[in-house]
């Protein structure tokens, strides 16, 4: 409990400065993202403001991994569309405000879930995910950053390109973005290039009128940024069982995809950073950031990438960055919201691009050759699901399915035995590679059951049996020499593969004196196993 109070690295060097203008340039990134992603499922901007705030300011102090930034994300929004589509279809005239109710509630609960997986120590098994998961995972996320841009080169309201001297004012000033992120770190790093390029175009529009898309105009008519502290919105729903199971189901997804998404950024920063989070506290830090998050009107979310890279990039290594992001960001909505709706969109377009092009691991285009042909195909297949649905938990998890098989198969092709025949005319079998479900037919297919003499032993010095299925393999094989009227013995076997045959103790002869991965049994330990205890009785087939 010590490791979860301990909130600040006092021993940390923290460069104030950058941390600062790395907050404020990640505020001002988060603006028209938590704009946007709030309309996906029809919410108001505010609700994924005040999601963005609080998300970022409560992981930021208590999160696993400082630098990291969270926030209201798209693949937290779409889940919310699915739950109103069946909202709706069982509520039919359901207004607006219950909706958003349910909504709250589906976050709170998917807070308690993830604080569930922390105190379960459930973190861990993100380690699990193999390296090419992880590369179609950041690629994915690369072209979702990419392509959710383009639509600001839209006409407001249509699916019609901007023409004229509109398109071509909003492509020069999103390529003078790019151009000074890109440049200006070669002559200095005292001001975050990033934060310069979003001052500097901003002040060219506004400076000289230019008429271009805003962050305004983003927005629906009449609807705007500016509101007071996140109200207190305790949900109100009926307690009742049919509520339970329709929310349940959503708050799960809602859980499983932040946690996906905020343990992999985790990954990724650690790896940038060249230090180690802690995932477990990271998901009790998401958990109770969306439980306030649906307390306080917001839509909930996880970790950005998009925003994590734009800090981390800038130099920001502590969590006073994303602390100065989320105090930033409610004082842009309480005070400064007439003048972030004038920011030109193609000073934050200029600034997704690049950090799209930054996400992309392009140095996986060189591996397609020396990495296996599976790899390759779990690194595409995990991209384009990533890509095409928006749904990194699916597209995860088979990727981490695929891989998992891929990697059964190779394994499974690796048992062998070598054979011979003592002076004593017994027959050895030394087997070699694991025995599990993958291996267990040519496991079988190993042994010559009607030419082999009377006497067979089995050594599993060099292998291991590792599930149910290579027990019932050696079930199946003492059967066989069985009705041929000869006798198997089977050698070698370590204690947990000891421990897992103990349903097979009446056909199995277990010999553990010369137990090749454990400490060796002695004499006097083996003859009270027998005699007393006999956990495996040795019967001669």
């Amino acid at each position: 409990m010590r490791k979860y109070l301990n909130l600040f690295d006092f021993k940390q060097k923290v460069d104030y400065k950058t941390e600062i203008l790395s907050g404020l340039t990640v505020a001002l990134a988060l603006v028209p993202e938590a704009i946007a992603f709030a309309l996906i499922p029809g919410f108001s901007p505010l609700t994924g403001l005040y999601a963005a705030f609080i998300l970022a300011l409560v992981t930021s102090i208590l999160g696993g991994r400082p630098g990291m930034i969270s926030g209201a994300t798209g693949a937290v929004a779409v889940i919310f569309v699915g739950l109103i589509l069946e909202l709706k279809n069982t509520f039919p005239g359901i207004e607006p405000t219950t909706i958003l109710n349910y909504v709250f509630a589906t976050v709170i609960i998917a807070g308690v879930l993830q604080i569930l997986a922390g105190l379960l120590r459930l973190g861990k098994f993100i380690r699990l995910v193999p390296h090419p998961v992880m590369f179609g995972f950041v690629n994915g996320l690369a072209i979702i950053i990419f392509m959710a841009q383009f639509p600001n080169f839209y006409q407001k309201g249509t699916e019609e390109l901007l023409s004229g001297s509109s398109l071509y004012i909003m492509l020069g000033l999103t390529l003078l973005t790019m151009l000074i992120i890109w440049g200006f770190p070669k002559l200095t790093k005292a001001i975050p290039s990033s934060l310069l390029a979003i001052v500097v175009v901003s002040a060219i529009v506004i400076g000289f009128g230019i008429d271009t898309l805003t962050v305004a105009d983003t927005m629906r008519e009449g609807e705007s940024i500016k509101g007071g502290f996140p109200p207190l919105s305790i949900p109100q729903i009926p307690f009742t069982w049919q509520t339970f199971m329709i929310i349940i189901p959503y708050a799960g997804i809602v859980a499983g995809v932040g946690l996906i998404e905020s343990l992999l950024t985790l990954n990724i920063i650690d790896e940038i950073t060249e230090t180690r989070g802690r995932s477990n506290k990271e998901c009790v830090a998401q958990g109770t950031a969306n439980i306030l998050s649906g307390f306080l009107s917001g839509m909930g979310g996880c970790a950005m990438i998009g925003q994590s890279l734009i800090n981390t990039s800038s130099g920001a290594r502590a969590r006073l960055s994303g602390i100065t992001a989320a105090v930033m960001l409610l004082v842009f909505i309480m005070f400064g919201s007439s003048l972030i709706e004038q920011l030109p969109m193609a000073a934050l377009v200029g600034l997704m691009f690049m950090v799209a092009i930054g996400t992309f691991e392009w140095a996986s285009f060189k591996t397609f050759r020396k990495m296996p042909n599976s790899d390759v195909i779990v690194m595409i297949l995990v991209t384009l699901i990533t890509a095409i649905t928006h749904n990194l938990a699916v597209a995860v998890l088979l990727g981490v399915i695929i891989s998992a098989l891929a990697y059964s198969w190779e394994n499974a092709k690796r048992i062998r035995a070598r054979k011979y025949v003592d002076d004593d005319g017994i027959k050895h079998y030394e087997i070699y590679g694991p025995l599990f479900f993958g291996s267990t037919t040519l496991f079988a297919e190993k042994f010559d059951v009607q030419n082999d003499p009377e006497e067979v032993i089995i050594d599993f010095q060099e292998s291991r049996v590792a599930d149910m299925s290579g027990i019932e393999a050696l079930n199946k094989l003492t059967e066989r020499y069985s009705k041929a009227g000869k006798n198997v013995h089977i050698r070698h076997l370590s204690k947990d593969c000891i421990r897992l045959l103990t349903n097979a103790q009446d056909i199995i002869e277990v010999n553990v004196l010369e137990d090749p991965t454990y400490k060796v049994v002695t004499d006097k330990v083996r003859k009270k196993t027998q005699d007393e205890t006999n956990p495996f009785k040795v019967w001669g087939l």
